[in-house]
């Protein structure tokens, strides 16, 4: 079956899902019908990233982390580039000035985080429209996606979120506590650790169908057909985003206000700035800095101070053992053991081992065998 067949045939789904009306005896139906369109796309997907394979933007992480600035063409994105970081991104009032990945580096609170200017995104990108799969593919790899609006178009972020979804991407979501386990007969086994409110035991067998025959299905949370579907989809990437209103000035105070709670109310972390006029861009930084759930931990020689000047940038939940792993390759075969000082410890130069969890500005000293 080629692409246009697969389209085709999820065009026919979707009318089908369109025109059934949507009860108790039809969820299940409905459900596998999303399960099939789910699977199609999927195969879509392979099949189009053969046709495109060495076509994509090259890209070479770099820094501590990676985010990727995301919006329609002309929406201001080179701009706030040049204002976060070192890079010099071409700038006009016209679509599509940006035809490539343009690359930053934003230097905060001694983090590298590297930026990633996006060339502008438009409706059926993640159909490959306008280089969309290209720019989809990159923002998969990304640590924080930045979701760049006109504060004049609300509407932008929906059409965005659409594609993204679309494409695979799930913002602000964790991957659901699904178990799955394939076995060689008895059928499709179901068991809940937690009352289901969305899925009735006939649901989930008849999506779980669509990918396989036998296997016994623990769903340790209560969620959605569309969750169900996702963990059974190997596409999916799960990532952190942020909304930017940009160009604030153009609103009123109160108007601006208004936008802003509506995009919250909708569950979004928003941020509103004006890049031309360098609005807002602290608390920008700062929201990233968050979002990215970087630490910095100072790092104490023995029998020296701390270097203050040149922190060891880790995430939230990290340990000594990762500590070690960045530092060196022979640390962690050496350790002895390590001393703290700060929040992560009971009492200061506390003595902890590799497991013991770091948080931010700890003070960390390893001691290793010589």
């Amino acid at each position: 079956m080629d692409n246009s067949s697969i389209d085709k045939q999820i065009k026919e789904i979707e009318e089908e899902i369109f025109n059934t009306q949507k009860n108790k005896a039809t969820e299940h139906h409905i459900g596998k019908l999303k399960a099939k369109i789910a699977r199609l796309r999927e195969e879509s997907e392979k099949r189009k990233s053969k046709e495109a394979k060495g076509k994509g933007f090259n890209i070479k992480k770099s820094g501590d982390a990676t985010i990727g600035l995301i919006g329609f063409p002309s929406i201001g994105k080179s701009t706030l580039l040049n204002q976060l970081t070192d890079a010099d991104s071409r700038v006009g009032t016209y679509d599509f000035t940006t035809l490539n990945v343009i690359p930053g580096m934003m230097k905060y609170k001694g983090a590298n985080i590297q930026v990633l200017d996006l060339p502008g995104l438009i409706t059926d990108a993640y159909k490959g429209k306008g280089r969309g799969r290209e720019i989809l593919s990159a923002v998969r790899n990304v640590d924080l996606i930045l979701i760049m609006i006109d504060a004049q178009h609300k509407d932008h972020l929906k059409y965005i979120k659409e594609e993204l979804y679309k494409a695979g991407l799930r913002l602000n979501q964790k991957k659901p506590d699904v178990n799955i386990k394939k076995t060689g007969q008895g059928g499709i086994n179901v068991n809940s650790t937690t009352k289901l409110t969305h899925l009735s035991e006939n649901t989930i067998k008849s999506i779980s169908s669509e990918y396989i025959t036998n296997a016994d299905i623990i769903l340790r949370e209560d969620i959605t057909e569309d969750q169900l579907i996702d963990a059974f989809c190997k596409n999916r990437i799960y990532v952190s985003a942020l909304v930017i209103i940009n160009k604030n000035d153009l609103l009123k105070k109160n108007e601006l206000i208004k936008r802003i709670n509506e995009i919250k109310n909708e569950g979004w972390k928003v941020i509103s700035i004006s890049a031309s006029k360098n609005i807002g861009l602290d608390e920008l930084k700062r929201s990233i800095f968050v979002e990215l759930e970087i630490i910095r931990i100072f790092m104490k020689p023995v029998g020296k101070k701390p270097d203050f000047t040149e922190p060891l940038i880790m995430k939230k939940r990290q340990t000594v053992e990762d500590a070690c792993r960045k530092l060196h390759k022979d640390f962690k075969r050496k350790f002895r053991y390590a001393q703290v000082w700060g929040n992560s410890a009971k009492y200061p130069g506390q003595k902890v081992g590799l497991h013991h969890t770091l948080e931010d500005k700890d003070i960390l000293m390893i001691i290793i065998l010589r």
